[in-house]
């Protein structure tokens, strides 16, 4: 290799004294990593630690006394045979389904709409984001009122139609329509506004040129504004699945607070189940095992769901 073809500031290094030119060996190939390195530190302390930490006393039984006593795949053996765990399992997937299919697809036909020109189009756009900022609680006093049972305006519609009173929070499948419902609300303009951010990054070239083809908006959509979007989509719906899986706001609120999911734990979701065999019944070792099989549940759905999206985009 020659000279020239070094990168400059090693050539210049090289013409420097011994200690300046070690000072700047050390400035090009350690201060790169010494400037990222805050991220990795707190990765590590916030991130990795916690989980190594969960990972380890999974093994245990460790009880609120502090006493601990090895028990191996115990606690996982104990949980794959627990009804009250599989139970939050149905519940948690279940509302993510009833949430984030009908809440994915109204956040992208609305991104859709909010990227046509109109007038006050910054401020509708900025609209969307307000449910995200409004108080979880707020949120669950308010659909509270809306699905009550008696005086809820929920009931009160339906009962035009002929039906009869729906306790919501009674029954499994309304409770789960009333959560997802509170999710959709508060999510849908979040997701929405990542749509958006995506479609304005695709060449408007490529809708004028399908334009004088004589393609249709509705043709422009399918054909050019979702296989550009992909690499969004899959973004969207990777984040929509670690949310909806670990969903514990919403349905804590909806029953006042209470981790029970429940007089009978029919909405009850794995993050509730944790939380309350941690801190309700203190059994830690009990709980972090529950975490972990969360964990793995996330993976599970990650993966189906980011092969399903690239399945529907073509990719290879």
């Amino acid at each position: 290799m020659s000279i020239d073809t070094l990168p400059r500031a090693v050539r210049r290094s090289r013409h420097l004294p011994p200690g300046r030119r070690w000072r700047s060996r050390l400035d090009v190939k350690v201060m790169p990593y010494t400037l990222v390195s805050p991220y990795f530190i707190l990765f590590a302390a916030f991130g990795l630690f916690p989980l190594a930490f969960t990972l380890y006393y999974s093994l245990y039984d460790y009880d609120l006394a502090g006493t601990t006593k090895w028990t191996g795949l115990g606690n996982y053996a104990k949980l794959l045979a627990d009804e009250d765990f599989w139970n939050a399992v149905t519940n948690t997937v279940g509302m993510f389904l009833l949430a984030t299919i009908p809440q994915l697809l109204l956040a992208l036909f609305l991104a859709n709409a909010l990227n046509k020109r109109f007038r006050l189009r910054l401020a509708i756009r900025m609209s969307v984001l307000l449910p995200l900022v409004t108080s979880v609680v707020a949120v669950a006093v308010v659909f509270t009122q809306l699905f009550a049972r008696d005086w809820g305006l929920v009931n009160w519609i339906l009962s035009w139609f002929g039906m009869d009173a729906i306790n919501w929070r009674a029954e499994r499948v309304p409770s789960w329509l009333a959560i997802a419902t509170m999710v959709d609300w508060r999510w849908t303009g979040y997701n929405a506004i990542i749509f958006l951010a995506g479609m304005q990054t695709i060449p408007r070239d490529l809708y004028e040129a399908a334009a004088i083809d004589g393609a249709s908006r509705r043709r422009q959509f399918w054909q050019i504004t979702l296989p550009m979007l992909r690499p969004t989509m899959i973004f969207v719906v990777l984040n929509s699945t670690i949310g909806g899986l670990t969903l514990f706001s919403e349905p804590t609120t909806f029953y006042n607070g209470n981790v029970d999911g429940g007089s009978q734990g029919q909405f009850q979701t794995v993050a509730m189940f944790v939380v309350k065999q941690g801190f309700r019944e203190f059994d830690y070792g009990y709980a972090a095992a529950a975490a972990w099989l969360l964990f793995l549940l996330i993976l599970i759905g990650a993966l189906i769901n980011f092969l399903f999206v690239r399945r529907i985009g073509g990719t290879k």
